[in-house]
């Protein structure tokens, strides 16, 4: 369980953001609109209050201004209300799924085997479906959540809306992440983001490159004084620019009109929604592969006569994954068979070749022919009917 804690806080914390994001939103929508209504409302008292009577069909027309907004208002918080019960219907569901480990309220207290397996596939094509995403195969993770029918416990939505972002700022446009930065400027400030003035500097190189310098001077005045108390240096570098033709082989430019600026640009940005919503850079389902191959990794997964053919890390891929992953922390060894990957005890006990070489008894029958030639599979020395010696290891 302890584990499961550790590597699934994003699945919860992900859907309370954006059900913290909903609520702060609605509820400033619900002020403004009450507000809205209050000042129709004191506009009826003052015309009720006046020294001559109004008119009915001014009282009319009032009160017909205050039944408009109230509706508004009603219809705003119904909408409000609806938003922030599917987000919670989210977290419910999500939080439904951890507890399917938990053991149920039964006479033995404890999940059967098939209810665990089960939630384990479930849980595996989630992660799956999370690193895809984290990766950009956006459509082998659509159709991986629909054929496991595990959408609804995915963060699909949201990185949907990133990817749009994404392709718009690969296309040299800075619109929709602009867009999403206004749509989470409270949160971006207090995690001090500075991805909307990147943004800003951007569009200012890209005026200077299409040679539009009063364009350009009229954006830096619009949008760099707000970034003067933390972005002063960045911002007299950028504004240099505009003493230089846009093709210049001076580095200090360069570095500016460098096309692959987009690129970073991208990877800032999602760098930052990772962090908007709490999410690490690094998958969970990477940080279990990882963990897992740390778990078995030893020193003989790297030597070409000690593989084991039942070892993940022995295998190719993995072996390259796990290269500058810790060792294991062994406290007992287990001595492992070469041929057959079982164990070396005393249903299977250790035999030494006249070369040194040492294997199970049960590979023995592996590597000797009918005729009573032995040939060693790391040395490939041939042996008539050799002397094999049983090991003893205290």
């Amino acid at each position: 369980m302890s584990e499961i804690k550790a590597l699934e806080h994003a699945t919860l914390k992900v859907p309370y953001e954006i059900l913290n994001k909903r609520f702060r939103s609605a509820q400033k929508i619900i002020d403004r609109e009450v507000d809205q209504v209050m000042n129709v409302s004191r506009q009826v008292e003052k015309a009720l209050e006046a020294e001559e009577p109004p008119m009915l069909s001014e009282v009319t027309k009032l009160m017909g201004n205050v039944a408009q907004k109230l509706q508004v208002l009603k219809r705003k918080a119904d909408e409000s209300i609806t938003d922030e019960l599917s987000v919670t219907q989210i977290c419910k569901r999500k939080l439904e799924h951890l507890k399917g480990i938990m053991p149920q309220i039964r006479s033995t207290g404890e999940v059967s085997q098939g209810t665990v397996d089960q939630w384990k596939r479930i849980r595996l094509d989630r992660l799956v479906i999370e690193h895809l995403l984290r990766m950009g195969y956006y459509e082998t993770a659509e159709e991986l959540a629909a054929r496991s029918d595990v959408r609804h416990l995915t963060n699909l939505d949201i990185f949907q809306t990133s990817r749009e972002v994404e392709d718009d700022l690969a296309n040299h446009s800075t619109t929709k992440c602009v867009l999403w930065c206004i749509d989470n400027k409270s949160k971006l400030r207090k995690i001090n983001s500075t991805i909307e003035f990147s943004l800003r500097v951007q569009e200012f190189i890209e005026l200077v490159r299409q040679n539009q310098r009063f364009e350009a001077v009229k954006h830096s005045r619009r949008y760099f004084p707000a970034y003067e108390k933390t972005q002063l240096n960045e911002i007299c570098h950028v504004m240099a620019l505009l003493a230089y033709p846009a093709d210049t082989e001076m580095d200090h430019c360069k570095k500016y009109m460098d096309p692959k600026r987009w690129e970073q640009l991208v990877l800032d940005f999602r760098h930052e929604n990772y962090r908007l919503f709490q999410l690490s850079n690094t998958s969970v389902f990477s940080a279990a592969v990882q963990a897992g191959l740390s778990a078995l990794k030893t020193p003989q997964c790297y030597s070409q006569t000690c593989r084991n053919l039942n070892c993940p890390v022995c295998q190719e891929d993995f072996n390259r994954i796990a290269l500058k992953l810790p060792y294991s922390h062994c406290v007992q060894s287990r001595l492992i068979c070469r041929v057959t990957g079982l164990p070396l005890n005393e249903h299977n006990q250790p035999m030494m070749l006249p070369n040194g070489q040492i294997f199970g008894q049960q590979a023995l029958r592996k590597i000797t022919k009918e005729d009573g030639t032995t040939t060693c599979p790391v040395t490939n020395v041939k042996f008539t009917k050799p002397k094999i010696e049983k090991v003893f290891i205290m």
